[in-house]
């Protein structure tokens, strides 16, 4: 598998944790590594911070 293709599973991955509202420490790679930004890309997009309520 190419870097393309491997950041792409990486980002989908992180995406299906976040919908399985799986934590974020189950991230598979290393902190070292590229696709560890991917895939926290992709658990972002599924688990958006929320904004305090302003009161």
């Amino acid at each position: 598998m190419g870097a393309r293709e491997d950041i792409v599973t990486a980002v989908e991955s992180g995406r299906e944790a976040g919908r399985n509202g799986d934590p974020p420490t189950t991230c598979p790679h290393p902190a070292s590594s590229i696709l560890r930004t991917a895939w926290i890309r992709g658990y972002a997009e599924q688990r958006p911070l929320t904004a305090p309520d302003d009161e």
